[in-house]
């Protein structure tokens, strides 16, 4: 790897390691055996360089939960597709099963959410691989090809990425009482099945 490999690949570590606020342009070139004048060369400041890491930090942590990814590593493609909700649940046993091992994402994602009203150039940073995200999350965890039905991955993508962040914040407090894949999927069947009759 070059510097620029080097230097993105030493940002991720410290972002895991120390967390958005706590990463210095030193810390970064320790983890990548650079120069501090390597950062400015190749990502204009550290910034530039520490946003570019974490977004390729979550698009990894998303390549987990496709049904192929390394979370199912291993597992045959079924001929015929589950039913939805054995898929949603199945789905979310792949997120909730990883979760002690990307426990670090899921903090670095709430830190980073909690830094966007203060950093304009973080939000603008964010705005399309947001986007692009709730793409990823429709075909990935769904199936949903956003090419071909761009507007059912779009919503998909927008459900999900709302359950996520509401999952995710329950896990990093609690995980003791925090929802199970099976607890999600019950849920979801009670709000399709509607209020039902009034007492």
């Amino acid at each position: 790897m070059g510097h620029r490999e080097d230097l993105l690949e030493g940002a991720k570590r410290c972002l895991l390691e120390k967390g958005y606020a706590r990463t210095t342009a030193r810390d970064i070139v320790a983890a990548s055996g650079t120069n501090l004048a390597s950062i400015g060369y190749h990502y204009g400041s550290k910034d530039a360089l520490l946003n570019l890491a974490f977004i390729k930090l979550t698009e990894e942590w998303g390549e987990r939960f496709a049904p192929d990814g390394e979370g199912s590593e291993g597992a045959a493609a079924p001929e015929v597709p589950a039913p939805p909700l054995d898929q949603f649940r199945e789905t979310w046993e792949r997120v909730i099963g990883t979760y002690e091992q990307t426990r670090a994402v899921w903090q670095l994602q709430m830190e980073v959410i909690s830094r966007i009203d203060s950093d304009p150039e973080l939000r603008k940073a964010l705005i399309g691989p947001q986007r692009a995200g709730r793409d990823g999350l429709a075909e990935g965890m769904m199936g949903i090809d956003p090419e071909t039905d761009p507007e059912r991955a779009r919503v998909a993508g927008l459900f999900i990425q709302a359950l996520l962040a509401g999952v995710m914040v329950q896990w990093l407090m609690d995980p003791d009482s925090a929802p199970s894949a099976q607890d999600l999927t019950d849920g979801l069947k009670v709000v399709l099945e509607g209020r039902g009759p009034a007492n």
